[in-house]
């Protein structure tokens, strides 16, 4: 199956580079080149791509609030990669918050670029949720528990409760199921089920639930 992109750049030279390598590739398609956040977001609803590769620093909209923007319309498409020059951890987390689904830095190699747009379009997140948690920890730890957040977590079960602590704490499926003596087919289960009670997307989305909810704190 075609996976098929859409580029969010300022640059022409970058967005230009960026297609001839995606497009090497048979089984990705670049159905639109963007300028703007703006237009990233208007070409996202009219277009339903797989992916967009969306830059941080752009003209009218900002790659964090396009983002936001971009997945608002829920349904799990299109899955946002955040690509950009800038690897401060604050940039990081501002992606991820907005619902990004992964986050990489433009001198990545082309093999990498490619590989990253899989990983997202498949479904999965990009980063390592004990990666993630770092940089999480870092800024949504320091702040006070979200109430809104913290209502929703009433909603998960002692033992989707017991998955999202295991989840937080980067453990894989298969770590989880060896944790709590359950297989992972239950573990699975589980974890579908924390994300749809709580309105998640993936795995990263959980870390930082986990501590803007107050189910975890910095260090706990």
């Amino acid at each position: 199956m075609t996976v098929r992109l859409i580029l969010a750049d300022d640059q022409p030279l970058v967005r230009e580079g960026l297609r001839k390598i995606f497009e090497a590739d048979p089984e990705l398609s670049v159905v639109a080149d963007v300028g703007d956040g703006r237009a990233a977001v208007e070409a996202a609803r009219r277009l339903r791509p797989d992916v967009v590769v969306m830059d941080i620093r752009m003209p009218h909209l900002d790659g964090i609030e396009a983002t936001r923007q971009v997945v608002a319309g829920g349904g799990g498409l299109p899955r946002v990669l955040v690509l950009t020059t800038f690897d401060l951890d604050e940039y990081v987390f501002g992606a991820l918050r907005a619902g990004a689904s992964g986050f990489l830095l433009k001198d990545a190699a082309p093999e990498a670029l490619i590989s990253a747009v899989h990983t997202i379009a498949s479904g999965d997140a990009l980063l390592a949720p004990a990666v993630t948690r770092l940089v999480v920890e870092k800024f949504a730890g320091t702040r006070e528990p979200n109430r809104h957040a913290a209502a929703r977590l009433a909603e998960l079960s002692e033992r989707e409760r017991e998955v999202l602590l295991l989840m937080v704490a980067g453990r894989s499926n298969r770590e989880i199921a060896a944790g709590l003596f359950i297989s992972e087919a239950t573990v699975k289960t589980h974890v579908m089920a924390v994300l749809r009670k709580v309105g998640l997307r993936d795995r990263i989305q959980a870390v930082i639930f986990g501590y803007e909810s107050g189910l975890v704190t910095p260090g706990g």
